[in-house]
């Protein structure tokens, strides 16, 4: 029997995936989701880009990059469930809560986790699922709403960020098992920050406080992600026997 020639042109196209691979995500080869897999991924990573764009060298997630992921995650039926994974520095307030109000609004099961850090705006995000975790080692920064290196000159601008900051406040709330007097005090916190206001919570200190559900990394996620599939599934079932 003759060997199988290769193809060519296949093995350029081949060639030229894995140099886009290696440019873009700097490895050569990346892991597929199952075709079967129910579970999709959302990652906030970096800085979140608003209504201005950030320097090219800063690391961001683009909202409007990922509001079409929403959407299209609510859309398509393969999808049953959605796993969000959050290091995140904070970004623009509005953007943030554009995102919040989305995953909140999704009609199928959700979990975030916090990995390294979820500061922020980060944190209306991570409480916007039905289930959140967060590592041991992670942290998530609580503080006022503000703007960066400005000085504030007129009344109207205060009032429109005591606003925006009640908006952020009123929705961890909603959605958290943290009561809005305890939040707000480890946003006025004036001695757990050097020279700023606010307060750094790690790992079972935001579990201890009602903020994040459970302390846990990945795999528990994607246990507990499973466990809401499955309720999910049993609830559909029950509303169609019921019609």
């Amino acid at each position: 029997m003759q060997p199988q020639q290769e193809n060519p042109e296949k093995k350029e196209v081949n060639k030229s995936e894995v140099v886009e691979k290696l440019q873009q995500l700097g490895q050569t080869n990346v892991p597929q989701m199952s075709q079967d897999s129910k579970i999709h991924c959302l990652t906030i990573v970096g800085q979140i880009e608003g209504h201005v764009q950030l320097p090219p060298q800063n690391k961001t997630t683009k909202y409007e990059h990922v509001i079409p992921q929403i959407v299209a995650i609510e859309q398509n039926p393969n999808i049953e469930g959605l796993l969000v994974i959050l290091n995140t520095v904070g970004g623009d307030v509005e953007a943030g809560l554009a995102i919040s109000e989305m995953l909140a609004s999704l009609s199928k099961p959700t979990v975030s986790i916090v990995l390294g850090g979820g500061h922020s705006i980060g944190v209306p995000i991570a409480v916007s699922t039905d289930y959140s975790f967060i590592a041991r080692t992670a942290t998530m920064t609580i503080h006022p709403v503000r703007l960066t290196g400005l000085v504030i000159g007129v009344p109207q601008t205060f009032e429109y960020l005591d606003k925006m900051q009640e908006r952020v406040v009123q929705f961890v709330v909603q959605h958290s098992n943290i009561s809005e007097e305890k939040f707000k005090e480890l946003m006025f916190s004036k001695g757990n920050l050097t020279r700023d206001i606010g307060t750094n919570v790690v790992g079972s200190d935001a579990v201890e406080y009602g903020l994040i559900d459970e302390v846990g990394g990945v795999g528990e996620a994607i246990r507990k992600l499973n466990e809401l599939i499955e309720q999910h599934g049993q609830l559909k079932e029950g509303n169609q026997l019921l019609q």
